[in-house]
């Protein structure tokens, strides 16, 4: 605590107030501010201080869907639209392209002369559309077969008993269509959709002098257009550094890439490339005292100080700033205590 004659200035943003402090043992304040004051309490709690960066609000996992089907496209869904198992992507010459949950490609015709992985991956999605392919292994039996007239019957396709991949296309689960490649009435190309997945994601090109910021699993706040927040986690940090280009040359600078996962999707609606701000955490002093920034005196003699709702002016240490707040410690002070800040 500040005893004796003394003097301090108000820190403010606009520029300092000054005030004298007189009287023993930390006694009345004479005052010759130029602003009223109000109070606010000494809190404890965890103190984050953030960096925001731009990001760009969408779905993971974007790709060209490889398209095996020969002939005309004649029917696409909506960008947007989301297909699960047994749904169809897209239909050339009328026929559908059904999705399938899987990690291998069909890249040869299943029939009653194969086995292998990819056919057991064929048996347990007939299996869980409906279909019974008798015990769900590696062997294309004639039950599998059965199995398949029966799907392609539904399905709208050829009855042929066996599958390639003009007919059917893997993907790890639901799939989002993102983009139209391939127009209805043009011939099918290598790819007719693009797809992405169905989680929310947000991608920030972080400067690479910040990495030491992108930890994964480090929480984040994201501000939203139009207003709003939502939580997330950083789930991936690039590993190398791509160089940064101005009008095909290069700046000199790098960034890495930073994919956050995102909680509260009911707060997202279906927007998609939309331009967010991502806060960062730089650092955080756990379960400390804090004050508004404007409560801090400097002191004549050196360091800061606040000044208590009974006029003592007690001095203090200070730590963190983060979000208008500064922790601080000292003799004497304790949650819930009132200090004096400016009330312009």
């Amino acid at each position: 605590m500040i005893t004796g004659a003394a003097a301090a200035v108000l820190l403010t943003g606009g520029g300092a107030a000054a005030l004298t402090l007189t009287g023993q043992d930390g006694g009345t304040a004479a005052a010759s501010a130029t602003a009223s004051t109000a109070t606010a309490e000494i809190t404890r709690s965890d103190l984050v201080d953030t960096e925001a960066v731009d990001g760009t609000l969408g779905y993971s996992d974007r790709r060209a869907l490889p398209n095996h089907a020969r002939g005309t496209v004649t029917r696409t869904r909506e960008e947007g639209g989301v297909v699960r198992r047994g749904g169809w992507l897209y239909r050339v010459d009328g026929r559908p392209v059904v999705l399938m949950y899987g990690d291998i490609p069909v890249y040869r015709t299943l029939s009653t002369s194969t086995d292998g992985k990819d056919v057991r991956q064929l048996e347990r999605n007939l299996k869980a559309l409906g279909y019974d392919p008798g015990t769900v292994d590696e062997d294309f039996s004639w039950l599998t077969e059965q199995a398949v007239r029966e799907w392609q019957d539904d399905a709208g396709l050829e009855e042929t008993g066996t599958v390639d991949a003009a007919q059917i296309a893997v993907a790890a689960g639901p799939v989002r269509i993102a983009e139209i490649t391939a127009e209805t009435g043009t011939a099918a190309g290598q790819s007719v959709v693009a797809v992405t997945s169905t989680r929310r994601t947000v991608h920030v090109d972080l400067a690479a002098d910040g990495q030491q910021f992108a930890k994964v699993g480090a929480r984040v706040t994201v501000d939203l257009p139009g207003g709003g927040s939502v939580k997330g986690r950083i789930s991936e940090v690039g590993a190398v550094a791509e160089p940064v280009e101005e009008n095909g040359r290069p700046t000199g600078e790098s960034t890495i890439d930073l994919e956050i996962t995102l909680d509260g999707a009911k707060k997202l609606g279906r927007l998609d490339q939309a331009p967010v701000t991502v806060n960062l955490r730089t650092d955080e002093h756990e379960n400390v005292l804090s004050v508004p920034v404007e409560a801090l005196l400097a002191l004549s003699e050196g360091g800061y100080g606040v000044r208590l709702a009974d006029g003592r002016v007690v001095a203090v240490e200070t730590g963190l700033f983060a979000a208008g707040r500064v922790e601080v410690s000292g003799d004497g002070l304790a949650e819930g205590m009132k200090v004096e800040v400016p009330q312009l």
